[in-house]
Order: C-alpha cells, then sequence, then structure tokens
C-alpha cells in the first residue's frame, strides 16, 4: 500500500547500525556504500485512498545517501 508521511517523524530511534543489518549487502549494492543505520520513528501517513492514520515507520539512513526504503511497521491507535 502506497503512503505519503504527513509529519515530521518524532521519536526517531536507531536499532540496528552496520554488520547488525540483515540487508547491508542489498543496500550497498543498490544506494551505495555507507555507514547504514535501520531506525525507527512515530509520524501520521496518508495512504492512496486519503485517510490518515498515526503509524510506527521503519526506514534505512546513510549519510549522503538519505532515507530510503519506509515501510509501515504497525498501526496506533
Amino acid at each position: 500500500m502506497e503512503f505519503e508521511i504527513i509529519e515530521p517523524i518524532e521519536e526517531v530511534e536507531t536499532f540496528a547500525s552496520g554488520r547488525g543489518i540483515r540487508e547491508l549487502s542489498r543496500l550497498n549494492r543498490i544506494y551505495g556504500r555507507g555507514n547504514w543505520r535501520k531506525r525507527k520513528g512515530i509520524c501520521e501517513v496518508r495512504f492512496s485512498d486519503g485517510s490518515v492514520t498515526k503509524a510506527e515507520v521503519h526506514w534505512y539512513e546513510a549519510a549522503g545517501i538519505g532515507k530510503k526504503e519506509y515501510k509501515i511497521k504497525r498501526y496506533i491507535d
């Protein structure tokens, strides 16, 4: 499902970095070598049907490359 982040991400936390990331070789191959970190935070998202909800979002991030591959892990009531 496609979604758009509509407010700044809050409560950002890193929970894996470097070799602790299972997808490290794929990230290096697709986006380039970097100091990759897997991060999470909470924000409001808007879906393609127009509905809005608060969700926990995970993504990969590296300095000089940016944030990649956002995914929703759970919805927050």
